[in-house]
């Protein structure tokens, strides 16, 4: 009775994304590389829809391993200066004169109209049911990307069997970004894996950037609803008024 209540949680959540602004598919967990933890269709698509030039130079360069290569180096960068940093600022690859960019940040100002080409371009993309860990098949509920990059994660709890306290716990003790004895869980860890983790009820949600197993300490998502969350605060077009900006 739980899993199935949860289960039309995560899909009412997922269907409201995906008919405001968000790549969903029902399917997409199949197409996640847990090792590199990237979306790679989404990681590609973006770099051949804004900056073709550069892809262009990385095929010539490096032929049927260009797609790996760019993988690859993104890979050691989020490793190296953490997932902000590389959607601020991008990564570099040899051959290539300027770096290569993972997003466009919304303008300031509407003047420049290769700059708005390039946000209209990104790829917002929820994911469901997420098999992360390189170490076993435990699923997280769901897993939100910009342009392929993990930018936050969720567990979801519905009221009628558990509470936010459930979800919370969930993340602490199951979801340890350093197993001891093993390799870091690369979509977990702090700062190179998702930004943000989200404990999701029906009516509340609590979050935290940071992940440290039973010390992880999660805090109340501003005055958001759970339901304010996923209409508002996720939604591309619809900005939440009750939250700060």
């Amino acid at each position: 009775m739980t899993l199935h209540k949860e289960i039309n949680f995560e899909t009412e959540i997922c269907e409201h994304l995906g008919a405001h602004g968000w790549l969903y598919d029902a399917d997409d967990a199949e197409h996640y590389d847990r090792t590199r933890a990237l979306f790679m269709t989404d990681v590609l698509g973006w770099i051949h829809a804004t900056q073709p030039q550069a892809w262009e130079t990385l095929v010539k360069n490096h032929g049927d391993k260009a797609a790996d290569t760019l993988l690859n180096r993104l890979r050691e960068q989020l490793d190296k200066s953490g997932t902000l940093h590389v959607l601020r600022h991008g990564i570099e690859l040899i051959g290539l004169k300027q770096p290569l960019q993972l997003a466009q940040f919304k303008p300031a100002l509407a003047l420049n109209p290769d700059i708005l080409a390039r946000y209209a371009a990104n790829r917002l993309r929820v994911v469901r049911q997420v098999r992360y860990s390189v170490h076993n098949e435990n699923c997280i509920d769901l897993v939100l990307f910009l342009n392929g990059l993990p930018v936050a994660t969720a567990e979801l709890k519905t009221d009628f069997t558990q509470s936010i306290d459930d979800a919370i716990d969930q993340y602490r003790f199951d979801r340890h970004p350093r197993p001891k004895g093993q390799n870091p869980e690369p979509l977990l860890s702090f700062p190179n894996g998702a930004l943000v983790h989200f404990a999701v009820s029906n009516r509340e949600v609590h979050m935290v950037t940071r992940l440290d197993g039973p010390a992880t300490r999660f805090l109340p998502f501003s005055r958001c609803s759970a339901v304010c969350m996923w209409t508002s605060v996720w939604r591309v077009s619809k900005p939440c008024k009750r939250c700060p900006a």
